[in-house]
């Protein structure tokens, strides 16, 4: 008998071969790549041939999607090609100053009203599901880093921002689950998990980039890095700005996400943060496949109906009513064409972070039948979003490109 582990790896390099050779086709097709994993992952696991039996702890799934987000986060700020001013950003700010807290707080309402969960159980839901997606979101994010586009700039900038920026919201449902009493601790939150955390993200993505990339810059005058070795210096910049930071109980995810955007201003010569780019790309290409055959294995039919009527429930308000309605009201008056809005509120994709930040909340006391309920609705969620925005992405951002780009002309 050949041992399943070996034929995980077979199974695993015929899906890397067909979809690297194949990808000139899959890239035609109504189809996303997430998609296809989470179906293979879906065949491996006990509905299909049972290859992988395995069922991680949270804990090892929370590591795992860790590091996959801090690295599509350094992906996504090394993609940010706007000048550091509000006005360039005013998409950003659009959807991640109102449209962020209008998902989290509508969640949360439809948590509450709905599904009988205290508030903050509910706004605990609500921060798990609002982040969209940096990793599972290639299709619709900047294609490359001369790429102007206003709605791919907006939803890349997005998904590198809310992921990080959900924390607060996190920290105050897992709080409340083990406080019921607000005033004891609420005054803390502010000045800590909003205040703190987020000044000092920002200072030390900006710190931590500097100092590596002027580290590496006057090193490499006298002895140049071997030209195989050299791109870990985005891995190194990616470790050492996450772990800094969460020293000083800052957001690491921000951080990281700064950092890239500091990276890519830091070089005269644009080949460096290019290299660097791809180098995280094909990182995070990797460990996406990883991730979401895991997902697919981990799928149980028997908890997924027992939860069915409210995974239902709030991924269809939330795809069809709460982030497109969210997003129209958080764009009025921005020079986005109306077609543009429609698609940004469409493609609110979750994913690897969602994961992330229930599997931190496991570990933070979320436990029983409470946990029970919010995982699978966030589970259910993610692979409704999975078939959904799979499915439609690349139909729509090739209309988009069609037919609406060549009416908009570039903002910056």
């Amino acid at each position: 008998m050949v041992d399943n582990y070996i034929l995980n790896l077979l199974v695993i390099g015929i899906l890397l071969l067909i979809v690297t050779l194949g990808s000139g086709w899959i890239s035609r097709l109504p189809l996303s790549y997430a998609l296809i994993y989470l179906l293979v992952g879906i065949g491996l696991g006990p509905y299909g041939v049972k290859l992988i039996e395995l069922r991680p702890d949270a804990q090892f799934l929370e590591r795992l999607t860790e590091f996959v987000v801090i690295v599509s986060l350094f992906s996504c700020g090394l993609k940010m090609n706007r000048p550091l001013q509000l006005w360039a950003w005013n998409s950003t700010a659009r959807l991640i100053g109102f449209l962020m807290p209008i998902s989290i707080f509508s969640i949360a309402a439809v948590g509450h009203f709905f599904l009988n969960l205290d508030w903050g159980a509910a706004i605990l839901l609500g921060a798990i599901l609002a982040p969209t997606d940096p990793v599972l979101a290639s299709e619709v994010q900047l294609a490359h880093l001369d790429d102007r586009d206003e709605l791919r700039f907006g939803l890349t900038s997005e998904g590198g921002l809310n992921d990080a920026l959900s924390f607060p919201f996190v920290y105050f449902g897992i709080y409340s689950l083990k406080d019921g009493n607000w005033p004891n601790w609420f005054s803390q939150w502010v000045v800590i998990d909003i205040i703190w955390a987020v000044a000092a993200g920002i200072v030390m993505g900006i710190l931590v980039a500097k100092a590596v990339t002027w580290i590496d810059k006057r090193l490499q005058r006298y002895r140049p890095a071997d030209e195989l070795m050299e791109d870990f210096i985005a891995l190194s910049t990616i470790l050492l700005t996450y772990s800094l930071t969460e020293v000083v109980n800052g957001y690491g995810f921000l951080a990281v996400f700064v950092s890239g955007i500091v990276v890519q201003r830091s070089y005269r010569d644009p080949e460096k943060p290019l290299s660097q780019l791809r180098f995280t790309e094909r990182i995070e290409k990797l460990m996406e496949v990883a991730t979401i055959l895991l997902l697919g294995s981990l799928l149980r039919l028997k908890p997924m109906l027992a939860f069915a009527a409210d995974s239902l429930l709030v991924a269809g308000l939330l795809f069809f009513l709460i982030r497109p309605l969210g997003a129209w009201i958080s764009t009025i008056g921005s020079p986005l064409h109306p077609a543009s809005r429609w698609l940004c509120g469409w493609f609110g994709i979750r994913g690897v972070g969602s994961i992330y930040y229930l599997t931190y909340a496991f570990g933070k006391g979320l436990k029983g039948e409470l946990g029970e309920q919010i995982a699978w609705i966030t589970f259910s969620t993610i692979v409704i979003s999975v078939i959904l925005h799979g499915i439609s992405s690349t139909p729509l951002m090739n209309w988009y490109e069609r037919r609406i780009k060549p009416q908009v002309p570039d903002l910056i």
